[in-house]
C-alpha cells in the first residue's frame, strides 16, 4: 500500500462510520417513562440526597469508581511533537480504547488547551471530582514533573503520567529478569541510558528503587554524557549527572553491562556492543526504529539479552502490559495514589508471572512450541490472559499495605474470578489470531478476488503479512478494483476462464477425472469444471499450488460447499463435515456448531460435531466446555427430538469420559452457572463456564449465531468448516471485509496447525 493509501485508511478508519473511537454507552434501563423517570427527574435527586450525605457514596450511585481521565496537552504527542490539544485527541481516544479492551475501564479523554503549569493542574483537579483515576498523557518535559508530582499531592485519587511510569514499570521488570539470566547483580551492574526525558528519568529512578546504584549510572541526552560539570542542567538531569570525564556514547558504553534507550534510532553500533561486558543486556525500546536493529544486534553478540518496542521481536517493552492493570488494581481498591509500593507491586508481579508456566493460548498466538523464560522470554506477553488476574492484585494488595486503600479487598479469589470475567467484553481471541496467522503466513487463494470487499479483504490480508494472497477471477476486473483501491502488490492472478492457464486447466482436469471418473465424469466435463472458479481453486490447494481456500462471497452456501466435497473431501476418519462459528460475546468468546451444514443430524452426528468441535476451541487455545442444546433439561422430555441429544451425550460420556460435556440442556440452563449449579449441581457442566454450544439441528444453530450477531452486534468469525481434508473455508453469502480477514486468518492457522501435524 502506497503512503497515501495508508494515509487515507488511517483518516476513514477514524472518521468512518462514526467519528472517533470511544462512545458513551447507557448500563441502565431506558426502554419505559419509569425508567426514565429513574435515570432522571424525579428519581436521580435520591442518590444525589445521598451522595450529598456521605461524598463517598457517589462510588456506590455513580460510575466514577471505574472512570479514568485521560488528560492531555498535546505538547508531547507520541513522535509528533507539540502539536496542540485538538491534534492528540485521537491519541487520548485510542488510549481510552486500550484501557477499555484490556481492563474494562471507561474514559473520557479530555484535551487542555494551556501550557501553563498552573492553569494545567487548576483544570485537572477543578474536574477531578468526575472520575476515579487521572491518566497524565503526552506533556512535555520538564512541565510533566511538576505537574504530575502536584496533582499526587493534591488530589485524592490516583495519578499517573504513564509516558514516565509505564516503560518505567514495564522495562524494570524486564530488567530484573534479564540481570537474573545473565547472572548479573543490579547492585553491581553498569547501566547506561540514553535519553533523559521523563520515560528516561523515570525508568532510571525505577531501577535504583530495586537496588541499582547511582554511580554505576551514565545518562546521555542530546548534548551527550550529563557530567556534574555541565551547567544549566534541570533537576532531574542533575540528580544523574556523573562524575566520570566521558563524553560520548562510545564512551559510555565500554565495559557496561546494560544499555536503555530511549531516544533516537540507530545510534548504537556493532563496535560498541562489542566494547560490552559479557551477556550484555540491552534495551533499544526507541520506536518505531530503535537504536540499534535487533537482528544486528544479536548477530553482533550471541550472548545478548534485547529487548524493544517492537512487536515483531522477543521482549516487547509494551506499556499497555501495565498501565490498564495498575489503575485496575488501584481502582478497585479506591486507592488514593498509585505510590512507588504499588509501582513496585506491578514490577514485581510481571517479573514472576514471566517465570511461571505459559498457557498454552499464548504458545499458540505467539506459533511457539513452548515459551519459557530465557533471553528470548523475559517479560510476559501483551496477550497474555493471566495479566488481569495477576497486575491488578498485586497492585491492590500494595495500596491496601502501604495504607492509600479507602476500600480493602477481602475475598482475593472472589476478586480474581471478578477480574477473569471481565475479559469477556473484548476482542482479544481475534487480535490472537491474526497475531498467530503472521507467524507463518501461507499462501491463500481468494476465489473471487473480482468482488470489491473480497479484494479489499486480499490486500489487507497481503499487507498486514496474514496471508500470501492469490486472486482467482476476471483478470482485468480485478486490475481495475486494485488500481482503484492502490492494491499494488506483485501477487498471483488468475483467471481460470482465460486461455493463458490452458495447461494448468488441462493438468486439473486430468487429475480430477483420474479422482472421479468412476462417479461419471468425463475428461470432457471436468475441463469444463475447470473454467469455474470453486473447481479451479480447489484443485490448487489438491495438488499443493495453494495451502489454504477462501470462497463464498457472492453464492449461496451449499452451491459452494458441493464441489469441495467433490474435490477435496473429508479427512481421514471423518464420516461428517460440519460447521462452527466463534461469536465474540460479552460473556466471551462462544463457538456455536452446526450453523451451516448438517439439516437435522442423527445422534451420532451430533456426537461427531462435538468432537471436532471440541478440536477447533483447543486450536484457539481454549479449553472446550460443552454443553449439548436442546428445548429440555435432562430428559425431561420424551420426544424424539430431545431423545436423539441425550442419546448423543451418552454415547460422548462412555467414549469419551474425558471431554467436559453435558445435556441435554436448555440454553439459558447452559450459560447461567447459579442456575444449572442450583437447579442440576450433578451436571459435568456444573462450576464450569461453558464456551461451546452443540444444536440440535441447523435451524437452531444458524439461527441463533445470526441473532447474535445482528441483535447484539457480536462479531462472528465462520462458518469454520470441519472435517475437510484440506484447508477449505466458506463465507456466509455478503459477508463484511473485517469477516473475510478473518476468514483468511482462521485459514491460515488450519493450515499452519495440519503443516506442524505432518512434521510431528
Amino acid at each position: 500500500m502506497s503512503k497515501q493509501s495508508k494515509r487515507i485508511e488511517a483518516l476513514v478508519y477514524h472518521a468512518k462510520p462514526t467519528p472517533g473511537k470511544i462512545k458513551v454507552v447507557p448500563t441502565k434501563k431506558y426502554a419505559s417513562q419509569r425508567d426514565l423517570s429513574l435515570a432522571y427527574s424525579p428519581g436521580v435527586a435520591e442518590p444525589c440526597l445521598e451522595i450529598e450525605k456521605n461524598v463517598e457514596n457517589v462510588y456506590k450511585y455513580t460510575a466514577k469508581g471505574n472512570l479514568v481521565a485521560v488528560i492531555s496537552n498535546g505538547t508531547a504527542v507520541l513522535g509528533l511533537g507539540n502539536i496542540g490539544p485538538e491534534a492528540s485527541k485521537p491519541v487520548m481516544e485510542g488510549k481510552g480504547l486500550l484501557f477499555k479492551i484490556f481492563a474494562d475501564i471507561d474514559v473520557f479523554d479530555i484535551e487542555v488547551d494551556t501550557e501553563n503549569i498552573e492553569e494545567f493542574i487548576a483544570t485537572v483537579k477543578n474536574i477531578a471530582p468526575t472520575f476515579g483515576g487521572i491518566n497524565l498523557e503526552d506533556i512535555k518535559a520538564p512541565e510533566a514533573f511538576e505537574i504530575e508530582r502536584r496533582l499526587k499531592e493534591e488530589l485524592d485519587i490516583p495519578v499517573m503520567h504513564d509516558d514516565q511510569h509505564g516503560t518505567a514499570i514495564i522495562s524494570a521488570a524486564a530488567l530484573i529478569n534479564a540481570i537474573e539470566i545473565a547472572n548479573k547483580n543490579i547492585e553491581e551492574v553498569k547501566i547506561v541510558v540514553s535519553g533523559a526525558g521523563a520515560a528516561a528519568i523515570s525508568c532510571t529512578r525505577l531501577y535504583q528503587a530495586f537496588g541499582a546504584k547511582r554511580e554505576n549510572i551514565v545518562m546521555l541526552d542530546s548534548k551527550g554524557v550529563i557530567r556534574d560539570d555541565r551547567t544549566n542542567l534541570t533537576p532531574e538531569k542533575a540528580e544523574f549527572a556523573t562524575h566520570r570525564r566521558i563524553d560520548t556514547l562510545d564512551e559510555a558504553m565500554q565495559n557496561a553491562d546494560v544499555f536503555v534507550g530511549l531516544s533516537q534510532p540507530d545510534i548504537v553500533t556493532p563496535e560498541m556492543l562489542k566494547s560490552m561486558a559479557a551477556n550484555p543486556i540491552v534495551f533499544a525500546m526507541a520506536n518505531p526504529n530503535p537504536e540499534i536493529k535487533y537482528q544486528l544486534a544479536i548477530d553482533t553478540r550471541d550472548d545478548i539479552i534485547m529487548a524493544t518496542g517492537r512487536s515483531d521481536h522477543p521482549n516487547q517493552v509494551n506499556n499497555v502490559l501495565g498501565f490498564p492493570f495498575i489503575f485496575r488494581g488501584a481502582l478497585d481498591v479506591r486507592a488514593t495514589k498509585i505510590n512507588e509500593a504499588m509501582k513496585m507491586a506491578a514490577v514485581k508481579a510481571l517479573s514472576d508471572l514471566a517465570k511461571e508456566s505459559v498457557p498454552e493460548q499464548v504458545n499458540i498466538a505467539y506459533a511457539e512450541t513452548k515459551l519459557t523464560f530465557g533471553k528470548e522470554y523475559i517479560i510476559p506477553k501483551p496477550f497474555d490472559p493471566r495479566l488481569i488476574a495477576v497486575v491488578p492484585p498485586a497492585v491492590a494488595k500494595a495500596a491496601m499495605e502501604s495504607g492509600v486503600a479507602k476500600e480493602p479487598i477481602e475475598d482475593w479469589d472472589r476478586y480474581k474470578n471478578s477480574l477473569l470475567e471481565r475479559l469477556g467484553s473484548d476482542n482479544k481471541l481475534v487480535r490472537l489470531l491474526l497475531g498467530r496467522a503472521k507467524t507463518n503466513p501461507k499462501r491463500v487463494v481468494f476465489a473471487e478476488a473480482d468482488q470489491l470487499d473480497v479484494l479489499k479483504a486480499a490486500q489487507i490480508a497481503y499487507e498486514e503479512g496474514v496471508a500470501h494472497p492469490i486472486l482467482l477471477g476476471r483478470k482485468e476486473t480485478i486490475i481495475t478494483l486494485m488500481e482503484e483501491i492502490e492494491f499494488d502488490a506483485d501477487v498471483p492472478i488468475i483467471d481460470p476462464k482465460s486461455d493463458e492457464e490452458l495447461e494448468r486447466k488441462n493438468h486439473y482436469a486430468k487429475a480430477y477425472w483420474k479422482k472421479r471418473k468412476r462417479q461419471g465424469v468425463t475428461i470432457y466435463s471436468a475441463e469444463k469444471k475447470m473454467r469455474e472458479r470453486n473447481y479451479f481453486a480447489a484443485m490448487m490447494v489438491n495438488v499443493g499450488d495453494a495451502d489454504a481456500l477462501v470462497t463464498g462471497y457472492s453464492r449461496n452456501y451449499p452451491s459452494v460447499v458441493k464441489p469441495m466435497l467433490e474435490l477435496i473431501g473429508m479427512a481421514d476418519g471423518v464420516t461428517r463435515v460440519a460447521t462452527t462459528n466463534l461469536m465474540m460475546t460479552q460473556r466471551g468468546p462462544m463457538f456455536l456448531s452446526d450453523t451451516s451444514i448438517n439439516i437435522d443430524p442423527t445422534a451420532q452426528d451430533l456426537a461427531k460435531i462435538a468432537r471436532m468441535t471440541a478440536r477447533v476451541t483447543k486450536m484457539f487455545g481454549i479449553e472446550p466446555v460443552t454443553a449439548m442444546i436442546s428445548y429440555s433439561n435432562f430428559g425431561s422430555s420424551e420426544n424424539p427430538r430431545a431423545e436423539k441429544v441425550k442419546e448423543a451425550v451418552a454415547y460422548l460420556h462412555k467414549a469419551y469420559p474425558e471431554m467436559v460435556v453435558d445435556g441435554e440442556l436448555q440454553t439459558d440452563f447452559a450459560l447461567n452457572a447459579k442456575m444449572l449449579q442450583d437447579i442440576f449441581p450433578f451436571s459435568k457442566l456444573a462450576g464450569r463456564k461453558v464456551n461451546t454450544l452443540i444444536f440440535p439441528n441447523l435451524d437452531a444453530a444458524n439461527i441463533t449465531y445470526k441473532l447474535l450477531k445482528e441483535l447484539n452486534k457480536s462479531e462472528s468469525i465462520g462458518p469454520i468448516m470441519m472435517g475437510m481434508r484440506k484447508p477449505v473455508h466458506i463465507l456466509q453469502l455478503g459477508a463484511s471485509v473485517d469477516e473475510i480477514v478473518n476468514m483468511t486468518a482462521i485459514a491460515v492457522v488450519d493450515a499452519q496447525e495440519r503443516e506442524r501435524r505432518q512434521q510431528k
